[in-house]
């Protein structure tokens, strides 16, 4: 049996993005992963669309809350496998930049937080960061990790965050 590996998402306001993230990553891939989330500049609360989009999912969301990536970089914080920034590359965000041992790549969505109009409008646009960030994540989950060498994972942990 082969330790479950630790993967944290990262994003500026850790409101939106992120928190799909984890949701999506503990439900689906909780057997082999532990899933965390945080941010730069976090923004103290999970955005309200988003939990009410992962709740509508079905996804448990009780847990879920908005917190500094400095949470994970203390002597006593679980060591992190696998760090994917998830800020938005159109939207000219800063994202973290992690330090250490872990794999990491960007996995750039744009935040739908950010998005103007109705309540519909911006809705749109959570379910459209939920998809992307779904699929990236099912993919992610059918990698043979712990049979590929530590450079060509790397490469598809890219490749992964270039699919829109």
């Amino acid at each position: 049996m082969l330790k479950k590996m630790n993967v944290l998402f990262l994003c500026t306001g850790n409101s939106a993005r992120s928190i799909l993230g984890e949701a999506i990553l503990r439900q689906h891939g909780g057997d082999r992963f532990n899933a965390y989330s945080a941010g730069s500049q976090p923004a103290g609360k999970v955005n309200p669309m988003t939990l009410e989009l992962l709740q509508n999912l079905k996804y448990e969301t009780k847990d879920l809350r908005s917190k500094s990536w400095e949470e994970f970089s203390k002597e006593d914080s679980p060591e992190i496998d696998f760090v994917f920034t998830v800020c938005g590359s159109a939207a000219e965000e800063t994202c973290p930049v992690w330090q250490g041992k872990p794999l990491s790549a960007h996995w750039g969505i744009d935040d739908p937080a950010a998005k103007k109009g109705n309540a519909s409008v911006r809705m749109q646009a959570f379910q459209q960061a939920f998809s992307q960030m779904y699929q990236r994540i099912e993919l992610f989950l059918n990698l043979p990790i712990h049979s590929m060498e530590r450079f060509a994972l790397k490469k598809k942990l890219d490749d992964i965050g270039k699919i829109q």
